[in-house]
């Protein structure tokens, strides 16, 4: 087995990424190699090398074994990146005869995407349905177009959204097409927990799905909420019963409603004092009713 030294991470078009061993090559990340692939080879740029790159294999489940079976085989050179900007220039003529072939066929399925492997041996054609489909006529006629082996490979809205990249409502590139390449499930509850709108379209992203970021400030929502009383809870303050309304973990403070329907916000740490002093006055009446029943 080797060690992490020789471990890397390498990202091939969008978000896809696979891990690799190598030997005694000079690696730097942020350069391109040239890796086995499925019967050829590929071109990729090192994302990340050693103990990183094993961690972050192991965290995503990209790692069957401790050390991947494929290999970089040579840094690629100055003519090799240039064949691979012209194989995806060429991308974007196979979206539009795969299209034409797809129209021609009455498939429903939309053709997201296409990427060349390095060595031009497979073809993969990424697309989106909304039921299983029927393409094995397709594959066909596609291998005698293009002349090499094709590969159709369905994804969800999510994975499409980071093929093909854009701009999030933030401002920013896309998550999922630059640096998220572990996509998690995103339920509606994230929103609940963080007190955000409820409106699909203020939370959801280019994909129509649950924004991914709901999920990077969620547990720091759920810890600090731990500090605060829940919604609608009775307490006994200084100034009687009352009832929670809300909290705001950002100013600390909460929001309570008496019984006479009056609404007072106070600091966090005042309600407790106040429940504390009043929960302290109520034991010192307990204790002096049973002296005297005594």
């Amino acid at each position: 087995m080797n060690s992490p030294q020789g471990f890397a991470e390498v990202r091939f078009k969008g978000s896809r990424t696979a891990y690799f061993s190598y030997g005694s090559l000079d690696l730097v990340p942020g350069g391109h190699v040239i890796v086995e692939a499925d019967r050829g080879e590929d071109l990729g740029r090192v994302t990340a090398l050693g103990v990183v790159a094993a961690r972050k294999c192991s965290t995503s489940g990209g790692c069957a074994t401790p050390t991947p079976d494929v290999k970089v085989l040579r840094v690629a050179g100055d003519d090799d990146v240039a064949k691979l900007e012209s194989l995806r220039s060429d991308e974007a003529r196979v979206r539009t005869e795969t299209r034409k072939l797809v129209h021609r066929h009455g498939l429903k399925m939309k053709v997201t995407e296409a990427e060349w492997q390095f060595d031009r041996n497979k073809l993969m054609i990424y697309f989106t349905a909304e039921r299983r489909v029927d393409f094995r006529q397709l594959v066909r006629d596609l291998a005698r177009t293009f002349r090499t082996r094709i590969e159709l490979r369905q994804v969800g809205v999510r994975d499409e959204a980071a093929l093909l990249g854009g701009v999030g409502r933030c401002g920013r590139e896309l998550c999922c097409s630059t640096w998220l390449s572990d996509l998690q499930p995103v339920s509606l509850q994230l929103a609940k927990d963080q007190n955000l709108s409820l409106n699909p379209a203020q939370i959801s992203g280019c994909c129509g799905r649950l924004m991914c970021c709901l999920t990077y400030e969620h547990q720091s929502y759920v810890e600090s909420r731990r500090r605060f009383p829940r919604e609608g809870k009775v307490l006994h303050t200084s100034q009687g019963t009352e009832r929670v309304r809300s909290v705001d973990i950002w100013r600390d403070t909460v929001t309570l409603r008496n019984e006479a329907g009056d609404h007072r916000t106070v600091a966090l740490d005042v309600l407790k004092s106040e429940v504390s002093a009043s929960s302290g006055k109520k034991t010192g009446r307990d204790h002096k009713s049973r002296g005297d029943s005594e």
